[in-house]
């Protein structure tokens, strides 16, 4: 995990340590983000986007190739994050994709209610865990084409 967030690939707003640990370790070690920020709530995550004095219509503080969301966190929620971040329209057009462990059927609607552009289950068992978030990095990293920033 690198401290400089100037040219970030993916941000990584996970509250579960552990979670958080195993999937910057999945895409460090398949090569898929050498840059990339860990935000531990809601708060943080907006805040490493926007910055404290973000006015919309003004400049992004940092834009993430990528958002890796988990829905349960603390302070503000994923699905508060995504509907702020697909609200701006400098923000919008960062691909979000929901890693959660939430099977509920209004968190998936509302997610993609908001736009967002993956939403994927959490697997319990840790082989399947590295597959899932290897197979995430793989294509929103290097299959996906994005307008430059």
């Amino acid at each position: 995990m690198s401290n400089d967030a100037t040219d970030t690939q993916i941000l990584l707003a996970e509250d579960d340590p552990h979670d958080a640990e195993l999937t910057m370790r999945v895409l460090k070690k398949r090569n898929l983000a050498d840059n990339l920020v860990w935000a531990q709530d809601g708060v943080a995550a907006l805040d490493f986007v926007f910055g404290a004095d973000y006015q919309p219509g003004g400049d992004l503080r940092h834009k993430p190739k990528l958002v890796l969301l988990d829905v349960k966190m603390p302070k503000l929620n994923g699905i508060q994050v995504l509907e702020r971040l697909k609200s701006d329209a400098a923000a919008k057009i960062i691909p979000v994709v929901m890693l959660t462990s939430s099977r509920e059927e209004r968190d998936l609607l509302r997610c993609y209610e908001l736009g967002v552009n993956s939403y994927i289950v959490k697997p319990v068992a840790f082989e399947t865990f590295t597959e899932a978030v290897t197979q995430v990095g793989l294509y929103w990293m290097l299959r996906n084409e994005q307008p430059r920033h």
